[in-house]
């Protein structure tokens, strides 16, 4: 079965194939009978009159507000209509309007509380404002939106509004006394300025004809100066043309000067280059030739030293190669010695040792005696006991020679004596 509803209406659908809920404002619908269910919500536009009796405002003075507003259920909004249809569905418009106003009526007390007589009764379109601001936020999670808030009366059984009039009507009396005092105060002053005015342009006219005869004076003495200059310029043309007469001819003759002149360096310049050419052909070139052997000759001596220095170089690491090599062939052979001796000594042992020491008493004897052979003179004296002379002073070295054993013994515990008779 179709339904059909008006602009200012929304159908609500609910049942059999229809969930969330279908709404339509303004439109048609089919309702399947039995099944199905179909609402109505109105959508028309409700006036409140909002009346707020005998509440105190911030300074504490009971006041007395009526405030028109206009209201309604928002259709085009989906979820403004879905939330208006879960609160206000089955309801009549008296019920919604109702609720409305009650809400409203709340924000109106609450927004009178924060303000003063003043603030609401000077400023009333700041208050409808407020009050539309604060109801419109809260009303439109009902799914009402608020159109128009209106302050219609303020008024209270105090008197405290009839005496803020008698205070402004004080006001005005005295803002109309002041205005009358400042014009003719400003009368008084236009009239001061009038006569001033009139004052200033009589000097002014005095001003302007002493300023005319000022300028009539000096475009006169203007005048009678460029007569005078004319004068004097037609007086002084004559000489001026005489001078610069002069200063041509001076100029003539300071030009010849200077090409006389001209002509002059030009033959110094000619003779210079041509002492310039002589002194290059007889004193540059030659000094260049020689030049040109001295470098050459130090090329070639310094070409001989290096080969020199290279030659010697050779010669030197050549000669220390063969004394490095005989120096080696030299300590191989040492070596060789050194090593048979050790065999030698590791054989015989103490016999090496006594016909070594044997071979090295000669040696000894010498260096002993050695001291005696160096002296110049030697002066012997003698107690009548024992040799005297030579063989006294040979007897002392065979005596420091016969305690050689005895010392060799101390130093290497070998004993002389027993190896010879041993070897014997």
């Amino acid at each position: 079965m179709f339904y059909t509803c008006g602009p200012n209406e929304a159908m609500v659908v609910s049942g059999f194939c229809r969930s969330p809920p279908l709404m339509i404002s303004g439109g048609r619908v089919f309702v399947f009978p039995c099944v199905q269910q179909i609402q109505r919500i109105s959508l028309n536009t409700l006036t409140l009159n909002v009346k707020s009796d005998k509440v105190y405002t911030r300074h504490g003075v009971p006041i007395s507000v009526t405030g028109i507003a206009q209201m309604k259920i928002q259709g085009q909004n989906k979820q403004m209509l879905a939330a208006a249809c879960q609160m206000f569905m089955g309801k009549s418009e008296a019920e919604i309007a109702q609720i409305a106003l009650e809400t409203l009526e709340g924000h109106q007390r609450a927004i009178i509380a924060h303000l003063t007589v003043e603030e609401i009764y000077k400023d009333r379109k700041k208050f409808s404002e407020q009050v539309f601001k604060v109801a419109s936020s809260d009303l439109v999670n009902m799914g009402i939106s608020v159109v128009s808030y209106t302050l219609k009366d303020v008024h209270d059984d105090q008197d405290y509004l009839h005496s803020l009039g008698k205070a402004r009507t004080a006001q005005v009396q005295k803002d109309a006394r002041i205005g009358e005092a400042q014009n003719k105060r400003d009368a008084v002053i236009r009239e001061a300025h009038a006569m001033q005015e009139k004052v200033s342009a009589q000097y002014k006219n005095e001003i302007d004809m002493a300023k005319a005869q000022r300028d009539y004076e000096l475009k006169k003495a203007a005048y009678d100066v460029e007569v005078n200059t004319k004068k004097a310029e037609s007086e002084m043309a004559y000489q001026l043309q005489v001078a610069k007469t002069k200063q041509r001819i001076e100029e003539e003759r300071m030009q010849v000067q200077v090409v006389e002149r001209s002509q002059q360096i030009t033959l110094q310049e000619q003779e210079i280059t041509r002492r310039e050419k002589e002194l290059e052909a007889k004193v540059k070139k030659p000094a260049e030739a020689e030049r040109y052997r001295l470098e050459k000759l130090a090329e070639a001596h310094r070409l001989k030293l290096i080969m020199e220095a290279e030659a010697e170089a050779e010669s030197i690491k050549i000669k220390g190669e063969a004394e490095a090599f005989a120096v080696e062939a030299k300590g191989r052979a040492e070596a060789e010695q050194m090593a048979k001796k050790a065999e030698a000594f590791q054989q015989y042992k103490d016999g090496a040792m006594v016909d070594m020491l044997l071979e090295k008493l000669p040696l000894m004897a010498e260096e002993i005696s050695k001291p005696l052979s160096g002296a110049n003179k030697i002066t012997m004296v003698s107690s009548g006991n024992g040799e005297v002379g030579a063989a006294k002073l040979s007897g002392e070295v065979l005596n420091i020679m016969t305690r050689l054993p005895d010392m060799v013994e101390k130093l290497t515990g070998v004993s002389i004596s027993q190896a010879t008779s041993q070897t014997g």
